[in-house]
């Protein structure tokens, strides 16, 4: 083989590596709020048999870490509103909770995030000023045992911790959880977590359908909204409403933290007055979110931009209190059935649950690291890109999704790559000093 084809090949590899790191991912929601679900055993089974790779549970019950062990799906865990306060009182209790219910199954079971609380802000101040205390002891505890760089800390809101979402530039939080959110996107942005929000256009047509139009909730719309403030155009709610967070963000200087949906779906059955809630309407929305999310479209505001998003959920569950919509949110029965058709790839070959999509955001060209750089010009683009070039860099720290292959090469070639993407893919974003190299070969066209 010569020298040319083996470069060829290595580069195209590498680009391949970098775009499947840089996509974004669909994951699926366990709720467990049911008494006649399979065992998680099963469940781990379902999963597998499905090829779901990203999985959120609510809790750490230990059958279910068990249960996934050397699966390779990767676990949001998360601790409930009710067990804050002793987190938040006394480091020890974090530090005891992590060697005993974390450590005896990490890292055989994958687990990349651990929530504090969920929605907060719709339950009481007393709750949320417990939130932000039990984070920073968790993250504390996760520091004491080295993993604060690969699992994140973060905790899920509604979008009702927004004021006001639309028009989407408009976007601003809630005046009355200013003290919460304060030491929280401080928390976020220092530790590169997420800012987790759960979204629902569901609940945004049923309450207001005089004013949202059911195409528009579903992916379907043929006709654009558009932001008076920006002119930018807008095909579906779930768009404007991430868009509605980001520059809520933005407003309040907060330009580098990442947004994770950490849930959203559309109930398959509800109510007399619930006319919305169909199996057709939930196939339609999830198989449009997923074709959405996987293909990297972005948002009008944040085009090309990775997003990872879970659906809500895995199974009905039937001891959910409230409307009959609430008891039906399921992708399967309890019996393993599907509860309707979903389009799992999405698009094509794509396995779409693995989110493993090869894109770029200007669609044309790559930036990689030069094989004429020296070690010490690399290491210093990294650290150049990862700190004064707000490249978020975790996704490369050891056991997360871009670690290997640990190469100084693989790991600059990321860095410069995201850089690049984020600033307009021009010739200088890829300068790093002579040390990145701008390539346009598709990385998705196979080499003979």
């Amino acid at each position: 083989m010569g020298r040319g084809f083996r470069l060829i090949f290595a580069t195209s590899l590498l680009l391949m590596l970098l775009d499947l790191c840089r996509g974004s991912t669909i994951g699926i929601c366990y709720g467990r709020n049911a008494d006649d679900l399979p065992t998680p055993d099963k469940v781990a089974q379902l999963v597998k048999l499905h090829n779901i790779k990203y999985l959120r549970i609510y809790d750490s019950n230990i059958q279910v870490l068990k249960a996934f062990a050397n699966t390779g799906v990767q676990l949001i865990i998360g601790i409930s509103n009710s067990d804050l306060l002793p987190f938040s009182q006394f480091q020890s209790n974090a530090d005891t909770w992590l060697k005993n219910s974390i450590l005896p199954y990490y890292p055989a079971t994958k687990i990349t995030y651990i929530t504090v609380g969920a929605e907060a802000t719709e339950i009481s101040s007393n709750v949320t000023a417990l939130v932000v205390p039990a984070m920073q002891n968790i993250f504390t505890a996760l520091r004491k045992v080295g993993l604060h760089k690969r699992i994140k800390v973060s905790t899920t809101h509604s979008l009702g911790v927004l004021s006001r979402s639309f028009p989407p530039s408009a976007g601003a939080f809630n005046s009355n959880y200013a003290s919460f959110l304060k030491p929280l996107l401080i928390f976020l942005a220092e530790n590169q977590s997420p800012f987790m929000i759960d979204i629902y256009p569901y609940y945004a047509y049923r309450d207001s359908p005089n004013n949202v139009s059911l195409d528009y909730a579903l992916f379907e719309s043929s006709s654009d909204v558009i932001d008076p403030n920006t002119g930018l155009l807008y095909t579906n709610m779930f768009d404007a409403q991430i868009d509605a967070l980001y520059f809520a963000l933005m407003a309040l200087n907060f330009r580098t933290i990442k947004i994770m949906v950490t849930e959203t779906g559309w109930p398959s059955k509800g109510s007399a007055k619930e006319t919305a809630a169909t199996p057709d309407n939930a196939q339609t929305y999830n198989t449009n979110l997923i074709r959405h999310v996987i293909n990297d479209t972005g948002t009008p505001a944040k085009p090309g931009e990775a997003l990872d998003v879970y659906i809500f959920s895995l199974f009905n569950e039937n001891r959910k209190p409230g409307l009959d919509s609430e008891r039906n949110w399921g992708l399967f029965y309890p019996d393993e059935t599907s509860v309707y058709n979903l389009d799992f790839t999405g698009r094509g070959s794509v396995d779409v649950i693995t989110g493993a999509n090869i894109t770029s955001s200007n669609g044309t060209t790559w930036c990689i690291a030069s094989a004429n750089a020296s070690e010490i010009e690399l290491q210093k683009g990294i650290d150049w890109a990862c700190g004064s070039g707000n490249v978020d860099c975790s996704a490369i720290q050891p056991s997360q999704l871009c670690y290997e292959p640990d190469t100084l090469v693989s790991h600059a070639s990321f860095a410069f790559n995201s850089y690049y993407q984020q600033n307009g893919a021009t010739d200088v974003a890829c300068s790093f000093g002579g040390a990145g190299l701008k390539v346009d070969k598709n990385p998705s066209i196979s080499l003979p």
